[in-house]
């Protein structure tokens, strides 16, 4: 009985384990994606939106409404039903 209890600990722990390292990738993933589009929509942004600067929603709803001016690399962030990163939504505070 003490071995089946010890085993199934064992296996829980294993598994929340797995979920946590799971939990602090993805923000990491998070980050990296930022910075590539950061990186590919910064003279975008300073060009077609300087006045919404440094409000990161409404250089989105800028950077939205200009889709046709961005960048392709720029672009390829904004487009919608396509399999490329959609454009980065601040956390709402």
């Amino acid at each position: 009985m003490e071995y089946r209890m010890t085993h199934f600990m064992r296996r829980i722990s294993i598994m929340l384990s797995s979920v946590a390292m799971i939990g602090l990738a993805y923000p990491a993933h998070a980050d990296a994606l930022r910075e590539k589009q950061t990186e590919a929509c910064k003279g975008d942004a300073l060009r077609l939106c300087a006045l919404a600067i440094p409000n990161e929603k409404k250089i989105t709803k800028c950077m939205e409404r200009k889709q046709d001016q961005l960048s392709p690399k720029c672009r390829a962030f904004f487009k919608k039903g396509s399999k490329t990163p959609q454009a980065h939504k601040p956390k709402s505070k």
